[in-house]
C-alpha cells in the first residue's frame, strides 16, 4: 500500500548547485601549480649570484648579487652583494645596495648600503647605514607642442554701393 520511495516532484526539474569540492576548476587554475618559495637553509653558503623570477628565502649566506621577484632574508640570512627585487623583507643582514619597490626592515635587520625604493618601512631596532633613495619614475616623454595656428585673416569689408 504505502511505498518508502519518495515521489518525484511534478513540474520542471530543479538543478542543485555543485558543492565547492565538485565545482569545475577554471582552465587557468588547473595549469598553474601554486608557487613555493625557494629556500637557502642556514647551513648553506653560495659563492656567486642568484637570478630568477620567483620567491626566495635566504637563511644561509650568499656572497654575490641576488636578483629575484620577491626576497625574504631570515634572521640567520646574510647577503654580501647587491639585491634587486620587487619586494624585500629583511630580518637578517645585507652588506650591499638594495633596489626594490617595497622594502621592509624588521627589528633584527642589519643593512650596510643604499636602499633605492618606492616604499620603505622600518621597525624599531633595525640598523640601517646608507642612503634612502626614492625611485625616480621615468618622466613621461614630452608631448610635441601643437603647431601654432595662423591667425584668421579678417574678412575684407565690401564697399557699400
Amino acid at each position: 500500500m504505502f511505498s518508502k520511495q519518495a515521489k518525484a516532484p511534478k513540474g520542471p526539474a530543479r538543478i542543485e548547485p555543485l558543492p565547492m569540492s565538485m565545482a569545475p576548476v577554471p582552465e587557468t587554475a588547473r595549469k598553474a601549480p601554486p608557487k613555493v618559495a625557494s629556500l637557502i637553509s642556514p647551513d648553506i653558503t653560495i659563492e656567486g649570484g642568484i637570478t630568477g623570477d620567483g620567491e626566495l628565502q635566504i637563511d644561509g649566506v650568499v656572497r654575490g648579487d641576488v636578483r629575484v621577484g620577491r626576497l625574504t632574508i631570515g634572521e640567520t640570512g646574510h647577503i654580501e652583494g647587491s639585491v634587486y627585487a620587487e619586494a624585500v623583507e629583511v630580518r637578517g643582514r645585507i652588506v650591499g645596495a638594495i633596489t626594490a619597490k617595497q622594502v621592509r626592515l624588521y627589528g633584527t635587520s642589519y643593512i650596510d648600503g643604499d636602499i633605492t625604493h618606492e616604499q620603505l618601512a622600518m621597525e624599531t631596532g633595525a640598523f640601517f647605514q646608507g642612503r634612502s633613495l626614492k625611485f625616480q619614475r621615468p618622466a613621461a616623454p614630452p608631448q610635441p607642442a601643437p603647431a601654432p595656428q595662423p591667425a584668421p585673416t579678417p574678412a575684407l569689408a565690401k564697399p557699400a554701393g
